[in-house]
């Protein structure tokens, strides 16, 4: 979180954001975050998740825009946390924070369950289960109209959802340009209404909860865009496998059964399918060009340490990020 942002918040905010919830004086708990300040409270015997952003970082237009869609998702039985009013009725607080600009505050219901680790681990159901909610996500988006253009998401390629042209120039700039050449296939493909919309673009395990029955609740809604449904799942299986001690083995369990039910829920072409490897690629140098910046010791964090393991070596090299034919693999699965 940039230093600006988080040295703006102080207890005469928290008391201002307590009163729009009607949350207790002693009931508010913080949980972490990384771009936003995240609380737990409750209200009414029933737990919640307050969100406080910042207009530094995003319009309360954005904001508006990210839950008017969360809770279509919702309302269409998508397994998402919706986001819930404050006592104002409004899903948007802003709250001043005493320098011109303002505190974003939206709270959403608590995802039952917990982390797919701590629960029965990624099996068969689970993956069918993954596929089954990124595919009723991508098939309601496909019914959502826009209320107000002023709510409107970025798209994917926008600047202030990559990172990528900040500091890897500078760092890397073989990997720049390969990101650039990469970025101009990407932007050239078409946007058809049926494989393209608002996405999530990040719903990976770490921005999910699973509970015993295995019913999955997506959250972390920060960074939707408008992008190609692809793309969302290129993004789950980038994650998936990664740092995974053998990538292609789990890729050819997880696949199959993700996209079997994927396509339980939403009819998506197969030809899209040829666009997973570079919306990984996309993926994974941007992410490389974020911790070349950001984390000069790689020591300290283990999952970093693995991902930057041989990357630029890699990433210069043009190699996939995995070694595997996701075409091939699901015309497998549909044939049995």
């Amino acid at each position: 979180m940039e230093e600006k942002i988080r040295s703006r918040l102080n207890d005469d905010i928290l008391t201002e954001t307590r009163k729009r919830y009607g949350i207790a004086d002693d009931d508010l708990e913080e949980l972490g975050g990384f771009e936003s300040f995240i609380y737990s409270f409750e209200k009414d015997g029933a737990p919640y998740v307050l969100r406080l952003g910042h207009s530094l970082r995003r319009t309360p237009g954005l904001i508006q825009g990210e839950v008017d869609w969360i809770n279509h998702l919702a309302r269409g039985g998508a397994g998402v946390a919706k986001a819930v009013n404050s006592d104002a009725d409004n899903l948007v607080e802003l709250i001043p924070d005493g320098q011109g600009e303002y505190f974003l505050g939206t709270a959403f219901a608590w995802a039952e369950g917990g982390p797919v680790w701590k629960m029965e681990g990624w099996t068969e159901r689970f993956m069918l289960n993954y596929g089954r909610l990124i595919g009723k996500i991508h098939a309601l988006t496909k019914q959502y109209s826009l209320p107000n253009e002023a709510w409107k998401r970025p798209s994917w390629d926008d600047p202030i959802m990559t990172d990528t042209t900040n500091a890897l120039p500078r760092l890397d700039p073989k990997a720049m340009a390969l990101a650039e050449a990469n970025l101009a296939t990407l932007r050239s493909l078409p946007t058809p209404p049926d494989a393209f919309g608002i996405i999530h673009q990040d719903a990976h395990t770490g921005n999910l909860f699973v509970d015993e029955n295995c019913h999955i609740t997506l959250f972390d809604f920060d960074d939707c865009v408008y992008g190609h449904f692809i793309y969302d799942i290129a993004m789950v299986i980038f994650y998936a496998i990664t740092n995974h001690p053998e990538p292609v083995e789990f890729c050819g369990r997880f696949w199959p059964l993700f996209w079997q039910g994927y396509c339980e829920e939403n009819e998506l072409d197969p030809v899209w399918l040829r666009e997973i490897l570079p919306f990984m690629k996309l993926r994974e140098i941007d992410l490389y060009g974020i911790i070349l910046r950001d984390i000069p010791d790689l020591s300290d964090d283990s999952w970093v340490a693995g991902f930057m393991r041989g990357r630029k070596e890699i990433i210069h090299a043009e190699r996939p990020y995995i070694d595997f034919d996701f075409e091939e693999i699901s015309q497998n699965g549909d044939s049995q």
